[in-house]
């Protein structure tokens, strides 16, 4: 880990002036309160401002996936079992851990440091108030400083740092759809939807939400309801992506925006739609209810172009509003830097989801303990019960020390296909690849920073079929771009290359002169470019002569037959090899 955490480092060092440079007019940093100017978001001197985000998505509300499960991922399922582990006492000072350091200060700064705007908060109601059925007199709402007091510390690190907070309200009380771990929904109590309760105190909540910042021009705004997806006119559309009506959606986003109103004028309200956000069906029918009005939608695993936001484009036609993407990312980097390029071609601001997890296509990494894998392992049915002390150890370091920043693995080629490559078509290198007068070698996976086509060519670059999956790079390992990467006795290697298929790497020579070129891998045959100059196809083992000048070279390496796997590229001055080694 601490290798690949100095690698990315360095490269996220080199990448901060590229970023600051490529980021376009909206990147400026919060300075009094956003509104709603026709179809933008503007600041304060009505200049158009292009939310960049990330969402702090598993800090306030745990979901499975995020922690490696594959099983229920509710969060109070997730507790069961922590419970069921290390016992309530144990399971509450690990809960407490987690809040304390899931997010905190450094994280805040490294957002900022990297380049984004803003950041988007998803809240779990019951760190504000307290549920239904605990709730000592009925009808009434008893408030919970932890919420708040965590929600005023998030705002004071980004203002620090010059960022707008979006406060979303991702767990609403008894949960707002089908989709049951996105709002930590137990089946087994009455919905958001069920229970006309549960509707009272979500308007209840945001009108304290409304109340406590109304005077904060940090906050950028209230995203209402994350992800509602409910059938109403049809129980069997689970996720209420046929739905037509929405009528008690509108009911809700109309009264608790009034409520907001009551004490709040100044701060922009999101709305978001059905079936994740996205269903505006009946929503808007009967007529806009605000003047500082939003529309969010979320987009995952579909295409990249401007077809893939038609929908919202033409309510946004229609209505006169601006779009903002809330959700986004679980894909690729190509993925995200294209996504990105249509988006802000439109004028259109997004948050990256999320920040950080144990999987590996976010810009930080959480590295569990071994003794945390054990306990995964057990929870998936693939190992033996950790003893109590084994797993208490394994989930309080889990929870005190793995997630936070100074642990996390940084991702220095996801925050670069958010915030520079959709905006420049140059490639940069991945870390400094230096060789020396006596030679050097070039490790395969550290090809240069950029999209697809631009630092590398890969026939599978991204996931656009609709469904969750991370095809372009299946191991997970290291790199989150469409290529292959795989782990052998000696390390890591780019995995079978197929025809056609190519990386380019950006190199630095000490001293021009000719060098013998090598590679080791796979059997298979390889075409390498040295400064646009093609070397002929080699097969394994068999070097070559490659002219360097003295500086910045680039080198091309492309698959020509056999499926190569490649694992490093060797550079020797020819005049420090035997005589006839260069054929």
């Amino acid at each position: 880990m601490s290798a690949i955490s100095s690698n990315a480092a360095r490269s996220a060092a080199a990448l901060a002036l590229s970023v600051a440079l490529a980021l376009a007019p909206g990147a400026s940093r919060a300075e009094g309160f956003l509104r709603v100017q026709g179809r933008q978001i503007v600041d304060a001197q009505g200049r158009p401002v292009i939310l960049r985000g990330v969402g702090l998505g598993g800090w306030m509300l745990q979901e499975g996936y995020m922690l490696g499960l594959t099983g229920p991922g509710m969060q109070h399922a997730i507790r069961r079992r922590v419970v069921d582990l290390i016992g309530e006492e144990d399971a509450e000072a690990f809960y407490r851990a987690w809040l304390d350091n899931y997010v905190g200060k450094d994280d805040i700064d490294a957002i900022a440091a990297w380049g984004f705007n803003s950041v988007r908060l998803p809240m779990h109601y019951e760190l504000y108030t307290l549920p239904l059925a605990k709730e000592p007199v009925p009808g009434q709402q008893t408030w919970l400083e932890d919420g708040f007091r965590r929600t005023d510390a998030l705002i004071s690190w980004a203002k620090a740092n010059g960022l707008y907070v979006i406060l979303d309200l991702h767990a609403a009380p008894g949960g707002q759809g089908n989709d049951l771990n996105i709002s930590d929904r137990d089946p087994s109590a009455p919905s958001l939807w069920d229970e006309p309760a549960n509707r009272d105190k979500m308007v209840a909540l945001w009108r304290r939400l409304a109340q406590r910042y109304r005077d904060e021009p940090a906050v950028a705004g209230y995203d209402l309801i994350n992800e509602p997806n409910w059938g109403f006119a049809d129980a069997g559309d689970r996720n209420g992506c046929r739905e037509t009506g929405n009528a008690p959606l509108r009911e809700l986003l109309v009264r608790t925006t009034a409520a907001i109103r009551e004490v709040d004028r100044r701060h922009i309200v999101i709305v978001e739609g059905n079936c994740w956000g996205n269903n505006y069906r009946g929503v808007l029918d009967a007529g806009l209810w605000d003047d500082n009005l939003v529309l969010s939608f979320h987009k995952y695993w579909t295409g990249t172009g401007r077809d893939s936001i038609a929908e919202p484009l033409a309510l946004r036609e229609r209505w006169n509003l601006p779009l903002w993407l809330g959700e986004t990312g679980e894909n690729s980097n190509d993925w995200f830097a294209r996504t990105v390029e249509t988006l802000e071609r439109e004028g259109i601001g997004w948050a990256n989801w999320p920040l950080k997890k144990l999987r590996y296509n976010n810009p930080l990494q959480v590295v569990a303990n071994p003794g945390y894998k054990r306990v995964l392992a057990y929870w998936e049915g693939q190992g033996p019960r950790p003893s109590r002390a084994q797993a208490r150890e394994a989930l309080l370091t889990l929870a005190s020390r793995d997630v936070r920043f100074e642990h996390n693995l940084r991702r220095a080629d996801v925050v670069d296909a958010w915030l520079r490559a959709p905006r420049d078509d140059r490639s940069l290198p991945f870390k400094p690849h230096r060789i020396g007068r006596g030679g050097g070698e070039v490790a395969a996976v550290d090809f240069d920073l950029g999209r697809n086509g631009v630092a590398y060519f890969d026939l599978d670059a991204g996931n656009e079929s609709g469904k969750p999956n991370a095809d372009w790079n299946r191991s997970q390992l290291y790199r989150n771009d469409g290529v292959d990467i795989e782990r052998d006795g000696d390390g890591l290697r780019v995995a079978s290359m197929q025809a056609g298929e190519w990386l380019k790497y950006t190199i630095e020579a000490e001293a021009a002169g000719d060098y013998r070129l090598s590679w080791r891998g796979t059997p298979g045959r390889l075409r390498i470019r040295v400064n646009g100059a093609a070397l002929a196809p080699a097969p394994a083992n068999r070097p070559q002569r490659a002219a360097l000048l003295r500086g910045r070279n680039t080198l091309v390496v492309e698959s020509v037959s056999g499926a190569p796997g490649l694992a490093a590229l060797r550079f020797e001055p020819v005049a420090a090899t035997a005589a006839g080694a260069v054929r």
